[in-house]
């Protein structure tokens, strides 16, 4: 029969029994005795200030997770934790959590929150002389494009097409902006996300194709089709040469085909500068000659070099740059009007 060794300290000598005692004699309900102020008093460094996002702010992590609060459904709250309590360290409370387990300073959920608002331009009045330094030294912004010497906006027919008139909204492309970060560590640092904000001002509920528009070579291209179900970027000889860029024309033919098994032999190939919010690429195109909709499609081989995650849903592009993630909004009435073209002229041939 083995023995079991019995541990010879005495119930006082044991730490852990000393710990309950402390907490049934101050009156707590937890059952790691000492309610959240004490227990995060106890934490050397509550009162230090803050840094996150690699800025110092002039407020300590308390003090800003309670301006957190006062903030709103601004902040993106944590849900409750889902290890068990009893694994976690009971001297470790984290104010952002409103749970014990890790310290304030050291709640990663709350230094990428923190991280998400600065991109808003919010907590930037609370940095510390040092932050604000560091913070107007990585307020690059992107390049300016040049400035387009021409508008291509419709294909034919001027801007009135089978009754449907055309005008040209007011959206401009929106940019979120976070800077000192490369590109090939933006997707690793950040999430590309969309939720209700990004479908403010979109008319719900609809089928609406993503349209944007887009300075190519030094014209400011409208109706453009952003297509992950192209494999390869399609502009029209007209658009080209409307352009003044059909000198640039390669003449490689290429057949495509559609979904239907149609195909379309091609004029040939161009490579155009596209600008999308300060970010210079230079893009290939096969050169159709026919009527479309649209007068230039992107699909997959822009979609896939520009890493752009897209959403017809909210009507908006998303992709990294050197500044951060970027976004372009689409122009859903432009994409109506060519749906009501459609639709009408399909009317009149089956009449």
């Amino acid at each position: 029969m083995g023995l079991v060794r019995k541990d010879s300290r005495s119930k006082q000598d044991n730490p852990m029994y000393n710990h309950r005692l402390r907490n049934r004699e101050s009156g707590s309900s937890s059952i790691f005795g000492k309610d959240q102020n004490e227990r995060e008093s106890q934490d050397d460094d509550r009162n230090l200030k803050a840094r996150f996002g690699g800025y110092n702010f002039n407020v300590s992590t308390s003090k800003l997770v309670a301006i957190l609060r006062s903030m709103s459904d601004k902040v993106r709250w944590p849900k409750e934790m889902r290890s068990n309590p009893n694994s976690r360290n009971p001297d470790h409370w984290c104010e952002f959590h409103n749970d014990h387990g890790h310290k304030t300073t050291d709640c990663r959920l709350l230094q990428g929150e923190v991280d998400h608002l600065l991109k808003q331009r919010y907590l930037t009045e609370l940095f510390s002389e040092r932050g604000k330094k560091a913070y107007m030294k990585n307020r690059q912004e992107p390049p300016k494009p040049p400035s387009p010497k021409r508008t291509v906006n419709v294909i034919s027919g001027g801007e009135d097409i089978n009754g449907v008139t055309y005008t040209t909204t007011n959206k401009v492309s929106k940019v979120t902006i976070t800077h000192g970060k490369r590109v090939r560590h933006v997707l690793e640092e950040e999430s590309i996300t969309f939720d209700d904000a990004d479908a403010d001002g979109v008319l719900s509920p609809h089928n609406d194709a993503l349209v944007i528009s887009l300075l190519v070579h030094d014209t400011n291209l409208k109706r453009v089709l952003i297509d992950p179900g192209s494999s390869v970027n399609i502009i029209l000889l007209r658009v080209l040469r409307e352009m003044q860029a059909e000198v640039k024309l390669i003449p490689k033919v290429h057949t495509l085909s559609g979904f239907d098994n149609s195909s379309a032999v091609t004029k040939g190939e161009v490579i155009l500068t596209t600008f999308t919010e300060g970010v210079v690429k230079d893009t290939k195109f096969q050169v159709v000659d026919m009527e479309m909709a649209y007068n230039m499609i992107l699909g997959r081989p822009w979609i896939h070099e520009r890493v752009v995650v897209l959403s017809t849903l909210h009507q908006v592009i998303k992709f990294p740059s050197p500044w951060g993630i970027c976004q372009i909004r689409g122009d859903q009435h432009t994409s109506r009007s060519i749906n009501s073209v459609a639709d009408s002229s399909t009317g009149n041939e089956e009449k």
